[in-house]
């Protein structure tokens, strides 16, 4: 038995729902092609009795061909314990964080007074205050601003935030909502583990940040501007093995069960399938497909779970191969690149998904 929740908003008319204005971005400056990650890890690893060649195999089979690091590669060795590790997130989060909104709102032609609700999710550090918190004064925003911190959803998290930023302009539908995604995955590798978990973790996971703007359905139309039409949750009970950390005094521990693509391609097309016909739509109503990038052997499992072509997801494909799987974050650089494409017409019908740690899904009707 699985237990799903799916928003009020099916009851709305499209024309009420809340509209995606833009999404910003925001990458380090530090990027490194796979090859030297590789190499960088394995002068490392060499003298434990760690096979280098194994470790290079699994590199190569994450089809990611660099990515952008919180800090610059040498300066990793000195991180040490949780402490350090989490100084250097915090520091980078914030200047990534305040840089994605920034573009966000540049791009939807509004400024930080405007936005009355600030949905802020990760995965890879902590803080109290949280990050959002800190910054309010840093971006301007107004004293009002409400708030929403959201840990430990892990990839799940940029499409379960986009839902409830949705949720909370159903709610206020003439104000502007920021969610706000920031992952700094190479902060949380461990240089000791030599796990299977961690050495994929190694050559799958990037650093980035990603800010949509969400603009309520009493504001006026923006052209191109999809439309949040119906949001679903899906948890699947005694999943918890499946995904998520363990913190340890280094810092934070990957749990990643090599039975994930099982899971996702064994649900996946079942739960598509109830979310659509409950909005009266089949898959081949959807011709935009905004997937979560959780590595090869995922998108594999989510082509073969709803039986559609690799060209579907080609943009989840780019993105991981392009700057790797960036957590939360993953799913909203998928969705801006959608964006910029301007392929979609009136009338289009798109669907956001993304799974993690609970085990759990979450999707997302677009309407434009």
């Amino acid at each position: 038995m699985l237990t799903h929740y799916t928003s009020m908003e099916n009851s709305l008319p499209p024309a009420s729902s809340p509209q995606i204005l833009s999404v910003g971005r925001a990458l380090p400056p530090n990027h490194v092609d796979q090859e030297t990650l590789t190499a960088a890890l394995s002068a490392q690893w060499g003298g434990q009795h760690f096979n280098p060649e194994r470790l290079a195999q699994v590199h190569r089979a994450s089809r990611v061909g660099g990515r952008h690091l919180a800090l610059p590669i040498v300066e990793y060795a000195a991180l040490g314990g949780f402490g350090k590790r989490n100084e250097a997130w915090l520091r980078v989060g914030l200047e990534l964080g305040e840089a994605a909104i920034r573009d966000g709102l540049t791009r939807a032609g509004l400024a930080p007074q405007d936005v009355a609700h600030l949905l802020f999710v990760t995965t890879t550090g902590i803080s109290t205050p949280s990050l959002d918190a800190r910054l309010v004064n840093r971006l301007g925003l107004p004293p009002s601003v409400k708030r929403t911190p959201i840990f430990g959803l892990g990839c799940l998290a940029g499409a379960a935030g986009l839902a409830r930023a949705s949720d909370a302009l159903r709610a206020f539908p003439e104000e502007v909502a920021v969610l706000l995604s920031v992952e700094l995955c190479s902060l949380t590798l461990q240089a000791d583990d030599l796990s299977i978990p961690n050495v994929v973790a190694t050559g799958l996971f990037g650093d980035g940040a990603a800010a949509v703007v969400l603009g309520g359905g009493a504001r006026p139309p923006r052209p191109g501007a999809p439309r949040v039409a119906a949001t679903r949750s899906v948890f699947y009970p005694d999943t918890e093995w499946v995904m998520g950390w363990d913190v340890i005094d280094t810092g934070f521990k990957i749990v990643l069960s090599a039975r994930v693509p099982e899971v996702v391609e064994a649900r996946v097309g079942a739960d598509v399938d109830a979310f659509l016909g409950a909005n009266q739509l089949r898959r081949a109503d959807v011709r935009h497909w905004i997937a979560h990038t959780g590595g090869p052997k995922v998108l594999e499992a989510l082509q073969k779970g709803l039986a559609l072509p690799e060209a579907a997801l080609a943009r989840s494909w780019a993105s991981l191969r392009e700057v790797g799987n960036l957590s939360s974050a993953s799913v909203l650089f998928v969705l801006r690149d959608h964006l910029d494409a301007a392929e979609a017409r009136p009338g289009d019908v798109g669907l956001v998904a993304a799974m993690g740690p609970g085990f759990a899904c979450e999707l997302l009707l677009l309407r434009w």
